[in-house]
């Protein structure tokens, strides 16, 4: 995958969770996942890339937040468009 995404799951109209796919070789697994802060979980693949960001309390996360995760990692920051369906 070339681009990031970000997935987002409903429940009665409220995001329940979202997953933040980050670029990543074909193939790549998670092979190990730490905290990143509150509601926050980063993905690493085997070779210890990050792969993905679980957002497990979307109503608690700031754009600002997932941005302090993403920067120390090298991972351009999300812009406030990308981040949208999670501030409705």
């Amino acid at each position: 995958m070339k681009h990031r995404y970000l997935e987002i799951t409903f429940r009665k109209g409220k995001a329940l969770a979202a997953y933040l796919y980050l670029p990543r070789p074909a193939g790549a697994k998670v092979a190990r996942t730490a905290n990143a802060g509150r509601g926050l979980r980063l993905d690493f693949d085997a070779q210890g890339a990050p792969i993905g960001v679980e957002i497990t309390a979307p109503s608690l996360v700031t754009v600002s937040e997932l941005n302090a995760v993403l920067a120390p990692l090298g991972i351009e920051r999300l812009e406030p468009e990308e981040w949208a369906p999670l501030a409705a």
